[in-house]
């Protein structure tokens, strides 16, 4: 089956086309959400209820932009939205300008350990980190998806940078990290 059969049969509540759909789509999704979430079994469960919601409202999927951005869409947001009326979302209101950088050779490090890294800064860096490093929102647009200033955004930006830049230098994990990443 293509894309278009796949959704057209989801559109229907065909059972096979959304399984079918979501086994295509699990692994780049449950990635999306493990960047926004803090370990695998949080992942896990926003990715539910992210396909709770693309199985919900795949009929208003209109073709415009590709469907995969779609799912991401609402995979970051569901995400987004266990964190936002949270207390883990406590704004810090001061405004820091200078961007902190970690040069290229400073960095030996696998990809399963930047993850941990940045799934253990505190939520509201750990978000805005995500949204706009590696999703490449606008700080005004992370200001309306998380209910704060735009300097909030830029000054949880920046903070996230600076905790993570000291983990990379010194190379020293915030805990003990297992990961079973590998599913």
């Amino acid at each position: 089956m293509n894309l278009d059969q796949l959704i057209k049969g989801c559109i229907k509540q065909n059972r096979k086309s959304q399984e079918e759909l979501y086994n295509l789509y699990y692994k780049i999704l449950f990635v999306t959400s493990l960047k926004y979430c803090t370990n695998d079994s949080e992942a896990e469960d926003n990715l539910h209820d992210a396909f709770i919601e693309i199985f919900t409202n795949i009929k208003n999927f209109k073709g415009i932009g590709s469907f995969e951005g779609w799912m991401k869409r609402i995979t970051i947001n569901k995400a987004i939205s266990r964190y936002r009326d949270s207390s883990f979302l406590t704004p810090i209101k001061d405004d820091i300008s200078q961007d902190v950088y970690v040069e290229e050779n400073e960095i030996d490090l696998s990809l399963d350990y930047m993850l941990s890294l940045i799934q253990e800064l505190p939520h509201q860096y750990r978000l805005v980190f995500n949204l706009y490093e590696l999703d490449e929102y606008s700080h005004k647009e992370i200001a309306i998806m998380l209910s704060i200033n735009e300097s909030t955004s830029k000054s949880n930006l920046h903070r996230a940078k600076i905790i993570l830049k000291e983990k990379i230098t010194s190379k020293k994990p915030f805990h003990n990290y297992k990961s079973n990443h590998g599913k």
